[in-house]
């Protein structure tokens, strides 16, 4: 590990020295003192970003998201885009930096034995994805005169996370080139979550379930 006692400490750095230990040494470190002392900083740096590794991780994949919505919002197309383009923005992008890290993320999700750990650091995410579904769907209803029409932001953004969460088990399980059968099921999923929304006809979800059931037998 390269020493940094002439760098900077920040938060960003201080997360892709963890991120490299892990991958290198195929564990999360036992310790933050012994972290600390490997990457030549002093415990008290760590602790001005970061309570535990456990707050570090729940950091990174909040960061998976910032990210996202930066590059989304580079994007000079971006506002003009319906709110069904912009999910599937959403998700393609995050995608796509998930797999630039698809090396810890596979570990860290796979290689912990206990699922509430796995979990828990998604927690940051989850508040964030949820809270970015009910911005969509508030927007659409503020188009809509009568209340019978508009949707619940709710129910909507559980549903968002949801499919996230089924995105990202079909994802880590792709093998297939450049992870193009997540593009398909991105699309599917994301346009028969909003035609479910919108009250369109049965056929996308029959289309997306037979996509579904026939991924899981591939």
């Amino acid at each position: 590990m390269a020493s940094s006692s002439n760098t900077k400490i920040n938060q960003d750095k201080i997360i892709t020295w963890f991120m490299d230990t892990v991958l290198e040494h195929e564990v999360v470190p036992k310790s933050v003192y012994k972290f600390c002392k490997d990457n030549k900083i002093k415990e008290e740096d760590f602790y001005k970003y970061f309570g535990s590794f456990e707050g570090l991780q729940k950091t990174i994949w909040e960061k998976f998201y910032e990210n996202t919505v930066g590059v989304m919002q580079k994007n000079e197309g971006y506002q003009a885009m319906s709110n069904q383009d912009k999910m599937l923005t959403f998700f393609f992008t995050f995608f796509e930096n998930l797999t630039l890290n698809r090396s810890y993320v596979l570990f860290v999700l796979k290689g912990q034995e206990n699922a509430m750990e796995k979990i828990s650091q998604l927690k940051g995410l989850r508040k964030n994805i949820k809270d970015f579904a009910a911005e969509l769907i508030d927007e659409r209803n503020s188009d809509k005169n009568l209340k019978i029409l508009k949707r619940n932001p709710q129910l909507f953004s559980e549903g968002a996370w949801i499919q996230f969460m089924f995105l990202l088990k079909f994802w880590m399980e792709d093998s297939s080139a450049e992870f193009e059968k997540t593009d398909i099921a991105i699309e599917k999923s994301v346009t028969t979550i909003f035609q479910v929304f919108d009250n369109s006809s049965l056929e996308k979800i029959i289309d997306f379930g037979r996509f579904l059931y026939k991924e899981s037998i591939a």
